[in-house]
């Protein structure tokens, strides 16, 4: 951690401006490391490391932000005072003096729990686990073209001192890890299977004791089976289905028509830039009957475990739980305490930013869907009498307002009678969000609920990439437009 004189001296110095009406000193310090092996080599072994200290000052009426790498006293200060001019011209043209209500001055600490700190690992242990699964993936079949496994892990330190007395240190550990196969047909075509999930989809926050969790070696097998018996399925049929989707795919469509769309910026238009608007407008608020009543989403920032969980964000405000769709109802935004007090409401606790450099913005956190009350995936594949189960994402599109969605994904089984009968290649499905969500009849219970983490989202101008977090278990959604991407 930088000297803590440092800070203190540069929080004294903003508090004695008097055009500061609030302000904040962000030290961050973070390492990462990324590493993947492909084809029995090690394609990628990086290291990356950066620290440094955001500055975030409220003039009369704008914001001025400045940042340093230099976190010397004399450096710091000059960050401060390039802030407070910028929030003064600022000023200058802007309208109305930007709303922020006062928060109470928050202390404390937050850390990853972790069993075996990854950054204690020898590298060539990483490796190692790494290399076994692709070596086992490529095994057995000269249609087995290319196999890859991943790793990356991340180390944040961070310390927020504000004018409001908030003092707070928090230290995040987030790891991803996962492989893939291709193989390919006579024709030339290919296909693809992943686990846990395609890459940027599977990430935690933990330890080295995830990776065992996970067992690359254990499932390379059914793995690559499943890549060579895509090469001579059917494509999926096309039109009105009874969809049942798997938990990862739950999970990222969740990210895409719920998460993206109740960012309050992005609603009130000052955060558009980087994939648009949303649907989901204030006069919704409360009265849009988003999905059907078995539907609550939920942003929470307190899951164990979560790739959007923390103590406090990036403006003090403790992490909480807190619904925005309940039981089919639109009723919250992911919001910061300048965006929610334009609609007369609190903070849902969600500014954070992906580094030193860069001022913090509305970010998902743990956006997730509640379980059912019980049932596994073979449950709700035995509920079903006519349809078709679909795996892992492949590709997705959007319009820039969160409505109308078309994602394809790696694998689909055809279900008769309660029964998974012949697997189905390059499956599609479309639909408009609040439609889709409305058709949800079922969704499972607890025992298949999974936390799963996205490792880059973007957002901002320029563009932020955050650890976001979704639970999600397996669900069934009626009357969905299928079809086969070939």
């Amino acid at each position: 951690m930088p000297p803590d004189a440092a800070l203190r001296a540069t929080l004294d110095w903003l508090r004695k401006q008097p055009s500061v009406r609030y302000a904040e000193v962000r030290f961050v310090d973070a390492r990462g490391e990324r590493l993947r092996v492909r084809d029995g080599r090690p394609e990628q072994v990086t290291a990356e490391a950066s620290r440094g200290v955001g500055i975030r000052v409220l003039g009369p009426k704008a914001w001025g932000f400045a940042c340093s790498p230099d976190i010397g006293e004399g450096a710091l200060q000059a960050a401060a005072a390039r802030a407070v001019a910028i929030a003064r011209a600022s000023g200058a043209v802007a309208r109305t003096p930007i709303a922020f209500p006062e928060q109470p001055a928050a202390r404390g600490r937050y850390e990853t729990p972790l069993a075996i700190d990854p950054l204690t690992v020898p590298l060539e242990d990483k490796l190692a686990t790494l290399d076994a699964p692709v070596r086992a993936l490529r095994a057995g079949d000269a249609r087995l073209a290319s196999a890859e496994a991943w790793m990356d892990w991340t180390r944040q330190e961070k310390r927020l001192l504000s004018t409001e007395g908030t003092d707070v240190t928090q230290s995040f550990t987030f790891g991803a890890c996962g492989m893939h196969v291709f193989a390919r047909g006579d024709d030339g075509a290919s296909q693809r299977r992943s686990y846990p999930t395609w890459q940027g989809g599977d990430g935690f926050q933990g330890g080295w004791e995830r990776i065992g969790a996970l067992d690359l070696n254990a499932h390379a097998d059914r793995v690559k089976d499943e890549a060579l018996a895509l090469l001579v399925a059917p494509p999926c049929p096309s039109g009105p289905q009874t969809l049942l989707l798997e938990s990862s795919q739950v999970a990222l469509q969740v990210h895409e028509s719920c998460g993206h769309p109740t960012e309050l910026d992005r609603v009130l238009g000052s955060e558009i830039s980087l994939a648009g608007g949303s649907f989901l407008q204030p006069h919704l608020l409360g009265k849009l009957r988003y999905g059907s009543p078995i539907v609550t989403l939920v942003a929470d920032a307190t899951s164990p475990g979560g790739h959007g969980t923390f103590g406090w964000d990036d403006e003090g405000v403790p992490a909480g739980t807190r619904p925005l769709i309940d039981h089919g109802l639109f009723v919250d935004y992911l919001s910061s305490r300048e965006t929610a007090a334009g609609l007369g409401r609190a903070s849902t606790g969600t500014m954070r930013a992906d580094g030193w450099n860069r001022p913090p913005i509305i970010r998902m956190i743990n956006v997730s869907l509640d379980p059912g009350a019980a049932g596994t995936l073979e449950d709700l594949v035995a509920d079903t009498d006519d349809g078709v189960l679909v795996a892992t994402d492949k590709s997705w599109s959007i319009d820039d307002l969160r409505l109308n969605f078309q994602f394809s994904c790696e694998v689909a089984w055809e279900i008769k009678r309660g029964k998974r009968t012949r697997l189905l290649r390059n499956p599609f499905y479309t639909g408009i969000t609040p439609r889709f969500w409305g058709s949800c009849d079922a969704i499972c219970g607890a025992e298949d609920w999974r936390l799963w983490g996205v490792s880059t989202c973007g957002k901002g101008d320029p563009m932020q990439s955050m650890h976001v977090g979704h639970g999600a278990a397996p669900a069934r959604f009626r009357d969905v437009t299928m079809g086969s991407a070939s």
